[in-house]
C-alpha cells in the first residue's frame, strides 16, 4: 500500500484534518490512520480524533459523475 504523508488533507467535501499517525489493528497488523479535525465538528467540536483504515482513507471515490480522492494531501 502507499505511503502516507502526515500532515493536513481536505476532505471531498472541503473540510480539512490533519493526519497524525499510522497505526496498525493488534490482530489483524490493518494499517488505520488517526487524524483530527481542524474544523468545528457539530457533533464532536474543533480537534476531535477519529480513525479509518488506510485503504479508504487513500481511496478514490465518485461524485457527481467525477472520480476524486477522498483526502487529498494540502501541505508538507
Amino acid at each position: 500500500m502507499e505511503d502516507l504523508k502526515l500532515g493536513k488533507y481536505k476532505h471531498f467535501k472541503g473540510e480539512l484534518v490533519e493526519v497524525l499517525y499510522v497505526a496498525h489493528h493488534s490482530e489483524t497488523l490493518e494499517e488505520f490512520v488517526v487524524y483530527k479535525t481542524l474544523y468545528d465538528n457539530r457533533t464532536f467540536g474543533k480537534g476531535s480524533i477519529w480513525i479509518r483504515p488506510k485503504k479508504m482513507f487513500l481511496e478514490n471515490i465518485q461524485r457527481d459523475g467525477k472520480i476524486m480522492k477522498r483526502f487529498e494531501f494540502v501541505n508538507d
